[in-house]
């Protein structure tokens, strides 16, 4: 599911908001989780799961095309852990 297709889905399910309403509803939420992960919060969707951002450190690398030696620099990357509902849900339970 694309975020269209959850704005429309939203938007058939609450037929008293506007879809430009439901639009804007979606993307704040979804500006707000970039904010806090921006900022090294830590995001918790009760059942859904949770966002957050792990450190990788600075390491050597190789250039998978000539072999060669190159140094990676540190840097922050999302994770997500899924939530003990959304686990059940995918396995049949």
């Amino acid at each position: 599911m694309i975020r269209s297709e959850l704005i429309e889905k939203i938007a058939e399910e609450n037929p008293h908001l506007y879809q430009r309403d439901v639009e804007r509803i979606v993307n704040t939420i979804f500006d707000r989780i970039i904010d806090a992960m921006a900022q090294g919060d830590r995001v918790e969707l009760r059942g859904f799961g949770a966002f957050s951002v792990k450190k990788r450190d600075a390491r050597l690398g190789r250039n998978p095309r000539t072999g060669e030696a190159v140094q990676v620099d540190e840097k922050h990357v999302p994770f997500f852990k899924t939530g003990k509902l959304l686990r059940d849900r995918l396995n049949g339970k």
